[in-house]
């Protein structure tokens, strides 16, 4: 009782102990107190004593700390006090420690004592056991505990997690507690768990998180919420940035069009708070995760599908046009809707029909491009709508061949404002950032497309009073030789090597112009400064565009010449180390990372992301074509007349080698044909064959009757059937010499198909001899070769079946004149009136079913006669019907205008009855007026219930 009473104050006689020395005391109370009550007073006083001596604490206690945690469960009162304890020692969050050294020494204090915890794995999972737990007491410290532990030790904490079992399925419950401390310290815990760990944010997404935390946001006001709301965005951007896996599950799951919703702005935009602002920043950042520019082409635009469809793209170009948006709110929409709608051509034609809420409506692009030449704007929104444009243009051929079009003479309309004229105005404007803007952006009007860079040189400017108008291309030339800012010739730069890049008559242009080249070469001979080391970079590439893509239509500028003349002026070396001083720029490479402009200041923006690609892929190719010499050039130009003529011989090739395959396929169509007239045949043999069969097994049976009739019937009655027996063997005979014409005429056949086949063989093989592809007419010819095998096996079949067709016949003559010489024949009439019998039935059968048939097609005539008259009449009726329609709309219409304009008499009656008063004459009474109204209204619906 002593040491409690020392540590909460009570004086004592004699000197007090030392902090260190009251500690550990304190920890052999809760090591070997038996009684509960006083290993809870211990832990108690430790907690008390835990922020002050912090570092007495956390050497001393905290094993005897983690032991109360594992063998005093049953008491939750003594759990809360531990887990206070050890987070007071091992949380870095501390008021009173303002100076950065003390800071410094904390957090190395609490990442040692972190460590020391987590030196055995079991201890984290005791804390995750200890989640389960409902009292508020134990779960909240243990939840405070976890977050500090992943604050300090977050990767390795991480791990232990990972790897225990429902491990963050306890944690995600937290989520679903009802008191909202808990739920909100849950959200900062699975912050600090799921920064970057991919498998812990999949593990996370796949426990319901986003239907948890979409939840959470929904009830908490969405944009107009608070810190919580601000917490679930920092949750769901952990889980969805960079991890492809949980985007995908995101957008599959319908999780997009719930995000609607939180751009809802109203009109009144007037008091934004700084937590709206806040949360609607991070929202924004959401979408743009969704659709960024290092994901995957097919997510991307999966992701841009669906933000059109649900709507969100509209409500987002809301916020873009409305007023009173704080301005980093808008220029975080406008990056937003950049990117959604980046590459998308459903997505870009839309927002090209956007119009600004203004009179009269301007188009949504021309309200941004006067915010970008304007140098009163801020600077990053000034980048974010040049990053806008950029998007705009991005894989879009219809909108740069609208945006330069509002550059041509013949659609310039001096009425309205139109993006080419901005264009200009920021080209030619006095700010520096106003013309590097207006050079990217119309440099991306031009990118990758040769039509719009041919259509460009027809714009003519109007430069003074009294002076003929300059084309653009000139005015630019003449701008970049006048000496003007760096930041200014390096647009001007950019843009007029994207023009003539890949177009040989831009290139005849410029050349055309008798100083641009003698301009060019001064620039990069001359030895200037830091900052002009990249002019002359750029002069030097727009000087080797102008070498390699020269059609030598110009005869004092070749390409020979122009390489005479770097050779003499500049030097090649040198021409070649200016060039490569472009690619060595820090600038350079900060602008080729990614394609949206972020600039420190604006001083700074010099380069464009796609403008890098094109220095990327120009360089090697211009620094080759200077080092060439003539020679090599000429060798070069008889190599691509050689493979020009060799392409010649190989498209007359391909053309032979498509007639023979026309041929052989007809070859083809010509023996599938046979073939089948082949199986045909085969199976009429087969059913002969079968017809023969049976006759010789009738005739067996007849011939084993007769013997056993001859030997039981007299001579007399023999003589009786004599007759028929000779009847029956004649129509035998007329059968077998039927079946004879019938295999002489299939013999003709077959040797008249031998013939076509043998001449299908040899065209065949001629085509084979003059055709390239051996091996598909080798095997057409396999299987020619093949048929020809199974005609001569079935040919053979067919004079077998002959062979057998003769013994038959011949047996049935010996039968024959056997039972003519014989008295003794005989035959069964009583059989042959059965087969008669059955023969006439089988007849009457067939005849019936005919004219069942006939009935049934005419019954079927008629039903189909009565379907067309009934569809006709449905037709007639569906006329009828919208008519009946129409002259119904009309009639409400009329019956409308005749309310408005009875509104309006009504009105007109009341403003002449008040002047009537101001005039002090005399007028009728308010019920007087009412009855006349009510009496015309009652007769006018008695003429509406006529009509």
């Amino acid at each position: 009782m002593n040491v409690i009473r020392g540590v909460i104050g009570w004086q004592a006689a004699g000197p007090q102990p030392s902090g260190a020395e009251t500690i550990q005391k304190l920890c052999d109370r809760v090591a070997s107190s038996t009684l509960l009550e006083d290993r809870r007073d211990a832990v108690r006083a430790l907690k008390s004593l835990s922020k002050k001596y912090r570092m007495e604490v956390g050497t001393q206690a905290m094993d005897h700390l983690i032991n109360v945690l594992q063998t005093d469960r049953s008491d939750s009162e003594i759990l809360g006090y531990a887990l206070d304890t050890l987070y007071n020692i091992i949380c870095n969050d501390e008021e009173e420690e303002q100076d950065e050294n003390a800071q410094k020494q904390a957090d190395d204090l609490g990442a040692q004592f972190t460590e020391t915890f987590i030196q055995d794995p079991e201890h984290v999972t005791l804390l995750l056991t200890l989640l389960e737990e409902f009292d508020f007491h134990v779960r909240w410290p243990a939840v405070k505990l976890l977050t500090a532990l992943l604050k300090n030790q977050g990767v390795q904490v991480q791990g232990i997690i990972l790897v225990s079992p429902m491990g963050v399925s306890r944690l995600m419950d937290l989520l679903a507690d009802s008191r909202e401390v808990i739920r909100n310290d849950g959200l900062l815990l699975l912050q600090q768990l799921t920064k970057s760990n991919a498998a812990i944010q999949k593990i996370v997404a796949f426990e319901n998180a986003f239907e948890r935390l979409l939840d959470i946001i929904t009830e908490e006001g969405s944009s107009d919420g608070g810190i919580v709301v601000e917490d679930c965005l920092l949750l769901l951007l952990n889980l969805l940035k960079n991890n492809s896996s949980n985007q995908n599950f995101f957008k599959e799951g319908s999780y997009i069009q719930r995000m609607k919703p939180w751009f809802e702005v109203g009109d009144d935009n007037s008091g934004w708070s700084a937590q709206k602002v806040t949360n609607l920043h991070l929202m924004l950042q959401l979408v743009r995760v969704m659709v960024s520019p290092v994901n995957s082409p097919g997510a991307t635009a999966s992701c841009q599908k669906s933000m059109y469809q649900c709507g969100l793209l509209q409500q987002l170009c809301t916020i873009l046009m409305a007023t009173g948006v704080p301005a980093d709110i808008l220029t975080e929409t406008i990056n937003t809707v950049s990117e959604v709608i980046r590459g998308s051509q459903v997505n870009q034609d839309y927002f090209a029909s956007v119009n600004a809420p203004s009179n009269p409506p301007r188009p949504a692009i021309v309200v941004l491009l006067m915010s970008m030449v304007n140098e009163r704007q801020p600077f990053v929104l000034r980048c974010a709508v040049l990053y806008c444009f950029q998007c705009f243009l991005y894989k879009n051929q219809k909108g740069q061949s609208e945006i330069v079009a509002t550059l041509l003479p013949s659609t310039i309309d001096a009425n309205s404002i139109s993006a080419g004229q901005l264009l200009c105005g920021g080209l030619f404007s006095a700010d520096s950032l106003s013309n590097w803007c207006a050079a990217v952006a119309l440099a991306h009007a031009l990118q990758d497309n040769l039509t719009q860079k041919e259509q460009l040189l027809r714009v003519q400017l109007a430069t003074s009073l009294g002076k003929p108008p300059v084309s653009l291309l000139q005015q630019c030339t003449n701008i970049l030789s006048q000496g003007s800012k760096v930041q200014t010739r390096v647009g001007l730069l950019m843009l007029l090597c994207t023009w003539i890049n890949n177009c040989p008559i831009a290139v005849t242009h410029f050349l055309h112009n008798q100083e641009n080249v003698p301009f060019l070469t001064a620039q990069i001979s001359e030895n200037l400064g830091e900052d002009e080391r990249l002019v002359q970079g750029l002069c030097a590439l727009l000087l080797g565009i102008c070498i390699y893509y020269n059609d030598n239509s110009l005869e004092n500028y070749t390409k020979e010449k122009l390489k005479q003349l770097i050779e003499k002026r500049i030097g090649k070396e040198n021409f070649v180390e200016k060039l490569g001083f472009i690619t060595k720029h820090e600038l350079y490479s900060r602008a080729a990372q990614k394609p949206q402009p972020v600039f420190p200041s604006p001083e700074q923006m010099l380069f464009d992301h796609e403008f890098t690609k094109l220095v990327k892929e120009l360089e090697g190719m211009i620094t080759k074509a200077v080092h060439k010499s003539s020679e090599d050039e000429k060798k070069e130009e008889e190599v691509k007349k050689t493979l020009e003529q060799h392409d010649n011989i190989v498209t007359q090739y391909k053309e032979l080698i498509r007639e023979q395959d026309s041929q052989i396929q007809q070859l083809k169509e010509q023996v599938s044909s046979m073939s089948s007239q082949n199986e045909q045949m085969q199976t009429t043999l087969t059913q002969q064959l079968a017809q023969i069969q049976q006759h010789k097994d009738q005739y067996n049976i007849l011939k084993l009757k007769l013997g056993k009739e001859n030997q039981s019937n007299s001579q007399g009655d023999g003589s009786q059937f004599n007759g028929l027996q000779t009847e029956e063997l004649t129509q035998l005979r007329e059968e077998v010499e039927e079946l004879r014409k019938q295999h002489s005429l299939l013999q003709t056949q077959l040797s008249e198909k031998d013939t076509l086949i043998n001449t299908l063989r040899s065209e065949t093989m001629q085509a084979v001899e003059g055709s390239a592809e051996g091996s598909d007419n080798t095997e057409l010819l396999k299987e020619l070769e093949a048929l020809r095998s199974q005609v001569q096996s079935q040919s053979a079949e067919i004079n077998q079946m002959k062979a057998e067709r003769q013994e038959l016949l011949r047996r049935a003559e010996a039968g024959s004149s056997d039972a003519v010489s014989g008295s003794d024949g005989s035959l069964d009439a009583a059989k042959m009136a059965e087969l008669d019998s059955r023969l006439a039935a089988q007849t009457a059968e067939t005849q019936r079913l005919k004219e069942e048939a006939k009935s049934s097609s005419e019954t079927r005539a008629d039903l189909e006669q009565q379907l067309a008259s009934a569809t006709s009449t449905v037709a007639i009726l569906q006329t009828e019907k919208s008519k009946l329609q129409t002259e119904v709309q009309e009639s409400k219409k009329e019956q409308d205008d005749l309310l408005m304009l009875l509104a309006d008499q009504d009105q007109k009656i009341h403003s002449l009855k008040q002047r009537l008063k101001d005039l002090g004459e005399t007028v009728d009474d308010e019920d007087d007026l009412d009855a006349r109204d009510q009496t015309d209204d009652d007769e006018e619906e008695d003429d509406e219930d006529e009509d």
